[in-house]
């Protein structure tokens, strides 16, 4: 499995659509993996706000993949701030849909599950 260059983890903390118990699950996992990760506080909010910082997360190239919610919003946050998701090379896990193991199993190469593991 390969880690993606950049990973996103939103924690939704104003219009909690994900589960707590998920984005917790997984923000732990990633903290405890060690792969390097970049936590926002809301997408929602950063994206109303049309936070530079979108553009910045993103980067100019390589893989990124980012665990908030459902891909259709995501990308249209993006694309209201001015950041245009890249149309390859961006993978969107949906902590609404799926469980902190299948999220994490996609970000960190050794979790349960993955297809990086032993």
């Amino acid at each position: 499995m390969t880690v993606p260059l950049r990973v996103i983890h939103c924690h939704c903390i104003y219009a909690q659509v994900v589960p707590k118990a998920t984005k917790e699950a997984v923000l732990k996992g990633l903290t405890e993996s060690g792969v390097p990760f970049d936590a926002v506080p809301d997408l929602c909010e950063l994206s109303a706000k049309k936070d530079p910082c979108l553009k910045e997360l993103i980067g100019d190239g390589g893989t990124v993949t980012i665990a908030a919610c459902y891909p259709r919003a995501v990308k249209w946050l993006f694309a209201a701030a001015g950041a245009k998701l890249p149309d390859s090379g961006v993978e969107i896990l949906n902590m609404r849909t799926e469980t902190p193991e299948a999220v994490l199993a996609k970000l960190v190469p050794l979790s349960p599950g993955g297809e990086g593991q032993a």
